[in-house]
């Protein structure tokens, strides 16, 4: 894994100060804000790290040491500034300042801790830092206030470490009745909550804001106030391993002098309020090496929970800038991230430093740290901010600081020095000496006339160059003064010359900067998109050469096969011409066969329409009565519908068949174009019907009845007819209507199948013969298909009727 910079084991706290942290500071002195954080797994040093030890104080009491060296002298009274409940700073006068602090000083319990008071020797040597840093860039026409505030976050809540209520929200108190104790002495810390500025900015409502005025007192309240109050705990890997995640937040304010160089001036939109959060993150642990349990195990879950979340909004934040999406960055999943929204969004430079234990246990975790922090090195999120302009004179304090001291040193020499020896003449003696010299004023004689009159003679001559000299002093002062003027004049439009080519260069690097920031983003984009169009290159090359040999080896088998093919087109070639042949010869005697059976059957039919015909035309011979046949005749048989079982008679006339149901009624004959006449002897007959290819409306009003003639072909080859009946009815809209009731099926049979009585295997005597003949007719013309309605035979039941 690569880094901006990676320390050693030995390491002290200053070279790690003077890398990481001290920029922050800068920056915070300058107006911008700051969050550096510490990450690693659990024991690995994070807080050790931020606080330091005894003799060698770490990031923390640096970076404070820092700031107090570098606006020692620049810092402002006790209360002129003055935090709001809304993340933002008041300034006051110098008088509001002083009676703010005899109110504070009246209090029993004083909130501000005294700042003369003697150090503890637990934290004493932390502090102690020798090399006396110090900002470079410190604007000295500014005035400075410090201020502090330390948190925590536990499990995902938010509890105020400077909060003067007893901090013990574990085990409360409780009486006999297993009750609570109702009493001042027993609050338990309120969690606070997070809200949003006017410049939307996150901030902790509520939060106990410290003034500090040195290294000293301010760590004297991280360490007696807040640290006291963290929440450890000894875990299996660590024996004060940190449950919560520490925030110590430092606030700079800082305001202008007014144009004497004297005052603070008193204009809220000209106070600059910068910030630095120094964040001990809880390290993140394994519960299966921590054995936790209980409450250590729900602290372990919420830790990780939140760092899960950190890791997530950074790997948004990456994926956002690298490839130009929008997604939404999930900060509300957890009060850390919530809380360090803006300087993710760009509202300050964020610095990590992740720390490693070098132990053979913390291995995988340790890489998945680094892992995590080597990915947020390619999140940018620094931003320019724009400082107020005051637009007064620099170096206003160093001149106020001159005249103070140019004006007591006049006023020491008006009054002469305690103690002083023969000095050189002030200017004030040497004027006094160029007035002429006063003549003795002693008066010795009560008639002396001429003392007095010399002396109002000296002393008007003295009064007339005292006028004269105070009008050449007046023309003088005049004269200066518009020379003064005039310089200044001079001097304000040099400046505002200087101010506007300063602002022009500013703007010119401000856009060469984005610039050049916008163009190495780009190249880290283009960088990345070239490593992976390299490795897919690879991909796509390692893929060609593997399909390559499969279409070798695809390529080989084709021609394999295609020889095989080939060989079985040529012998399927042979197999057909041989089965043609074969099945030729076939098809030539079966054909022989059929022609022969043909033609039998053609000669039967002729020898059967032969002897109809002799039936027909010829008289019937009286036959002699047979007992039998009377009781049949007694009982009429009705005749069949069905053809007759011959299916062509032309010598024979037609004889019309009539419908059992026809009656007085009208009928619709609904004959379709594909019907094909049958040509049998009987045929049904519909009387008062109208034809029809096609039903329609007009035909339908006119008729009662209606009649479908429906041709199938039978399974053995002959065409069956049926007769589909129904009744025609009259509809509520003024249409026809037809309601079909019965079916008639009429099925033509061949003669051929059944046995022919009139042609015995021995032929009779001659005597015999018209009962055969009579015998063979009656037997041939009495067979009729009839299918009655409501039968509960179905459609197309052959019956077969008793011979008359």
């Amino acid at each position: 894994y690569s880094f901006k910079e990676v320390f050693g084991t030995l390491v002290v706290q200053k070279e790690l100060f003077d890398v990481v942290a001290k920029p922050l500071v800068e920056d915070l002195i300058r107006g911008k804000n700051g969050l550096l954080f510490t990450y690693g797994v659990t024991g690995s040093g994070k807080t050790h790290t931020m606080t330091g030890s005894p003799g060698d104080g770490g990031l923390l009491p640096r970076c404070l040491a820092m700031i107090f060296n570098s606006i020692g002298p620049f810092q402002a009274k006790r209360f002129v500034f003055k935090l709001d409940d809304k993340n933002g700073v008041d300034v006051q006068s110098e008088v509001e300042a002083l009676l703010e602090r005899q109110r504070r000083e009246a209090l029993p319990i004083p909130k501000t801790p005294a700042g003369k008071r003697q150090l503890d020797p637990e934290f004493a040597d932390m502090i102690d830092v020798q090399d006396h840093c110090r900002a470079e860039e410190v604007d000295e026409d500014n005035v400075y206030g410090v201020f502090v505030s330390y948190i925590e976050i536990y499990n995902n809540y938010i509890y105020d470490l400077l909060e003067e209520a007893p901090f013990d929200s574990i085990k409360p108190k409780w009486n006999n009745c297993n009750t609570p104790v109702r009493n001042g002495d027993f609050v338990p810390p309120q969690s606070k909550i997070l809200r949003e500025d006017q410049n939307h900015n996150m901030y902790v409502t509520g939060c106990t804001e410290v003034e500090v005025k040195s290294t000293e007192e301010a760590f004297e309240v991280f360490w007696r106030a807040g640290q006291k109050k963290r929440r450890i705990a000894n875990t299996q890997l660590n024996r004060e391993s940190s449950r919560s995640h520490s925030v110590f937040i430092i606030k700079l304010a800082q305001a202008p002098l007014d144009a004497d160089g004297d005052n603070v001036l008193q204009e809220k939109e000209q106070i600059t309020l910068s910030q630095l959060s120094l964040v001990d993150l809880a390290g993140s642990e394994r519960t299966n090496r921590t054995k936790a349990e209980g409450n250590r195990l729900r602290e372990a879950g919420n830790i990780n929970q939140s760092l899960m979340t950190l890791r997530t909004c950074i790997e948004v934040l990456r994926e956002n800038q690298l490839y130009g999406t929008n997604k939404m960055v999930p900060y509300r999943d957890s009060k850390l991230t919530h809380l360090f929204k803006n300087y993710f969004d760009g509202e300050g430079k964020v610095r990590m430093i992740v720390c490693v234990n070098p132990k053979a246990e913390d291995y995988e975790e340790s890489l998945q740290v680094m892992r995590f922090a080597e990915m947020t090195q390619e999140v940018e999120v620094a931003r320019p901010m724009d400082r107020p302009l005051c637009g007064l004179t620099p170096g206003r304090r160093l001149r106020n600081q001159a005249f103070r001291e140019e004006l007591s040193r006049k006023l020491e020499l008006r009054g002469g020095p305690v103690g002083a020896g023969p000095e050189e003449p002030s200017a004030a003696e040497l004027f006094f000496q160029s007035f002429p010299p006063l003549p003795p004023c002693e008066l010795l004689d009560i008639n002396d006339d001429q003392t007095l009159p010399k002396l109002i003679e000296a002393l008007e001559q003295r009064h007339k160059m005292r006028q004269m000299l105070a009008e050449e002093f007046a023309k003088n002062v005049l004269a200066f003064k518009t020379m003064l003027q005039e310089f200044d004049s001079s001097v304000a439009s040099k400046e505002n010359y200087i101010q506007g080519k300063l602002a022009e260069k500013e703007k010119t690097i401000t856009g060469q900067r984005t610039e050049l920031e916008r163009l190495e983003k780009k190249i880290k984009t283009l960088e990345y998109k070239i490593e992976i169009l390299e490795k897919t290159a690879t991909i796509y090359e390692e893929d060609k050469r593997n399909l390559q040999q499969e279409l070798e080896s695809k390529s080989q088998k084709l021609q394999r096969q295609a020889s095989d093919k080939r060989r079985l087109e040529a012998r399927l070639q042979g197999m057909v011409a041989e089965t043609s042949l074969k099945w030729e010869k076939e098809c030539e005697r079966r054909v022989a066969a059929k022609q022969l059976e043909m033609q039998n059957k053609l000669w039967v039919k002729d020898e059967k329409l032969k002897q109809l015909k002799a039936i027909v035309t010829e008289p019937r011979a009286e036959r002699p009565e047979r007992p039998s046949r009377e009781r049949e005749r007694e009982k009429p048989l009705p005749r069949s519908v069905s053809p007759s079982p011959a299916t062509s008679a032309p010598a024979a006339p037609l004889r019309p068949r009539r419908s059992r149901s026809a009656g007085g009624e009208r009928w619709v004959d609904h004959r379709p174009p594909s019907h094909v006449p049958t040509e049998t002897l009987l045929q049904p007959r519909v009387p008062r019907a109208i034809t029809v290819e096609a039903p329609s409306e007009r035909a339908l009003a006119r008729c009662d009845r209606y009649l479908l003639t429906h041709q199938e072909l039978a399974s053995d080859g002959e065409i069956q007819t049926k007769l589909i009946k129904g009744d025609v009815f009259k509809t509520r809209g003024g249409g026809q209507a037809v309601q079909f009731t019965d079916i008639e099926t009429l099925k033509q049979e061949s003669p051929t199948g059944r046995k022919r009585r009139s042609s015995p295997p021995d032929p009779d005597p001659a005597g015999d013969t018209a009962e055969s003949e009579w015998t063979d007719v009656e037997t041939r013309c009495s067979v009729a298909v009839e299918m009655r309605a409501g039968s509960a035979l179905g459609p197309g039941f052959q019956h077969h009727a008793q011979p008359k």
